[in-house]
């Protein structure tokens, strides 16, 4: 039972979301009321909320291109209007991220402007589903601890495992020195990388091709990270794959037997406790 006096967020799901019910999971188990929020209601209602979550899913079947027709919707421009206006957090996952790059609040150094895009993957050497691209990769917080409010429950450097599921994923942009102005900033908080936490541009590193193997990047004030992996779905050692070796690998074997075990926090659970002390600091009371 998630207290009353705790943070309050807004999951929002349009036609075709289907990550909510596990977002929504894991943000209560950071300590987050979370409602799930449709998106044909009043907008202004979204006034009401500490801050936002974008689920993953396919809205609007990813016609025109991944994320285009959600953030057109009324309720996207009071959620950018909440967040400019009050600095309210927000967490895009997976086709949340490409709403949030469609709606211009990520990389968000021209609020507004559509700045970046999240093109089709690169084809799977492994052949795995064509260009969909549905696996377990590594990760590394490659930004300054504190830099980005919605992960600032990680040290720099920490690697952690995470399932990836899309087929547009891949951060690019046609504007030149943009990747090195994100870099100057501190704005790419994740990259792919091995588990050991090398940054390698192959294939099997680097599952879509992203430049810079962009995983997750924020907005220059840190309050919005957009997201391609699934941390909902590594937010407990249930979920996590036996055969990851190493820390999580050997916490998982441990947990066999025991329903107590099995729900003990996974990697992916520092997002949700850092986007709850996020909304806790911005929380208007």
């Amino acid at each position: 039972m998630v207290s009353t006096d705790a943070p309050r967020v807004a999951l929002i799901q349009f036609p075709g979301s289907n990550c909510e019910w596990e977002t929504k999971r894991a943000a209560e188990a950071a300590g987050i009321i979370c409602d799930i929020f449709r998106w044909n209601r009043d907008p202004e209602l979204l006034t009401e909320y500490d801050g936002y979550i974008i689920g993953g899913g396919f809205s609007y079947q990813d016609r025109v291109r991944s994320g285009a027709i959600a953030a057109k919707e009324p309720i996207v421009a009071t959620m950018f209007d909440q967040v400019i206006e009050y600095g309210k957090p927000v967490l895009g996952i997976c086709n949340g991220a490409q709403v949030l790059v469609e709606s211009g609040l990520i990389p968000g150094l021209h609020p507004g402007q559509v700045e970046m895009a999240l093109a089709p993957n690169y084809p799977d050497p492994a052949g795995r589903l064509g260009d969909f691209c549905c696996r377990w990769v590594y990760l590394k917080h490659s930004c300054p601890q504190g830099r980005c409010t919605l992960t600032n429950q990680m040290e720099t450097d920490y690697i952690w495992p995470v399932p990836i599921a899309h087929g547009e994923g891949r951060f690019t942009t046609r504007t030149q020195g943009l990747i090195d102005q994100l870099r100057e900033n501190d704005q790419i908080v994740f990259q792919y990388c091995t588990a050991q936490g090398h940054v390698d541009e192959s294939r099997e590193v680097n599952p879509n091709g992203a430049m810079a193997n962009i995983a997750g990047l924020c907005n220059p004030q840190g309050n919005v990270l957009a997201m391609m992996p699934h941390p909902e779905r590594a937010s407990f050692v249930r979920q996590l794959p036996g055969e990851l070796g190493e820390m999580w690998g050997e916490q998982k074997a441990e947990a066999w037997g025991s329903r107590e075990a099995m729900a003990a926090p996974g990697p992916g659970r520092l997002v949700f406790d850092s986007l709850r002390e996020a909304l806790l600091a911005t929380a208007v009371v």
